[in-house]
């Protein structure tokens, strides 16, 4: 039985241009003179025999017809894509698409890996950068994240934990701070942008309070860290992130460090969670973070 679509490019210009609010940027993108793309527009249009596009100004504007398509079209080449990008990847092998934040695999998960190739020596890590700011997946199998307030409830609950965590406020050993008691002074403060719970979680469970006169903010972690060891600040880590610094006396933790109930979790993302390479990897990293 023949399948009945409209013509799959005229999708693909609608998409475009829906998502783009322009026929002249879908083009640009996708290679396609502007007159080429309405055609596709109206084709489409005419074989579904209603508007899915109003006037708006000099511009386009989804009805909302074209809203629930859009809907349907976009979700329907998100998984093509997804889908085609996998059939690639396994005709290459056995492979695991791994989201987690640039710090985490700068300074812990690259410089771990080649434990995880000894092991498994048929899979292949593919690494995508992602970050509090945006939690985007990036079509990634699973997403390594400490701070997941923000992901949705359903991704929370299907949450692994695979270690603890402990944060800390660390700075260069020349930095001006002052402990007394259970209260830290110091003149400047780091502070990450989008994950500046840390700071309250830290104080909570530590029992200390933190003074400060000025505040420094960078979008990174790794930034943050960067900043405390050029002495310009006190900044708030994980442990295993400048586990290396404090060795080499490049950084000091004045008041140690203090676990986060939540810790470190795997929050699958895909079907191919449950894989072999998955489980595979998950047992993997679990047992080399509770190495140290």
């Amino acid at each position: 039985m023949s399948r009945r679509l409209p013509p799959l490019f005229s999708l693909r210009a609608f998409e475009a241009a829906a998502r783009l609010g322009s026929i002249t940027r879908a083009a640009d993108e996708l290679g396609r003179t502007h007159g080429a793309i309405s055609r596709q527009i109206r084709a489409l249009q005419d074989h579904a025999g209603l508007a899915l596009f109003d006037k708006a100004g000099t511009g386009i504007k989804l009805n909302p017809h074209g809203e629930k398509l859009r809907e349907v079209v976009a979700g329907a080449l998100a998984s093509l894509e997804q889908g085609w990008a996998r059939v690639l990847e396994e005709a290459q092998g056995q492979s695991l698409h791994v989201a987690c934040s640039a710090t985490f695999a700068m300074r812990w998960l690259v410089p771990h890996l080649a434990g995880f190739y000894r092991q498994h020596p048929d899979v292949r890590i593919r690494l995508s950068m992602t970050s509090a700011q945006e939690i985007r997946n990036q079509g990634a199998d699973l997403v390594l994240a400490w701070d997941r307030l923000s992901y949705p409830a359903q991704d929370q609950a299907q949450a692994i934990r695979i270690a603890d965590v402990a944060f800390g406020p660390v700075c260069a050993p020349g930095y001006n701070f002052k402990v007394k008691g259970h209260h830290l002074t110091c003149t400047t403060w780091i502070v990450h942008d989008y994950t500046q719970r840390a700071w309250t979680v830290w104080q909570e469970n530590s029992g200390f309070t933190v003074s400060h006169d000025a505040e420094l903010r960078f979008p990174h972690t790794h930034l943050c860290i960067e900043a405390a060891l050029s002495g310009l600040g006190v900044a708030l880590v994980e442990s295993r992130m400048v586990d290396e610094d404090l060795a080499a006396g490049r950084l000091i933790a004045p008041c140690g460090f203090v676990a986060f109930e939540d810790g470190l979790a795997i929050v699958p993302t895909s079907d191919r969670a449950t894989s072999p390479a998955a489980k595979a990897f998950i047992a993997w990293i679990t047992q080399e973070l509770s190495n140290g």
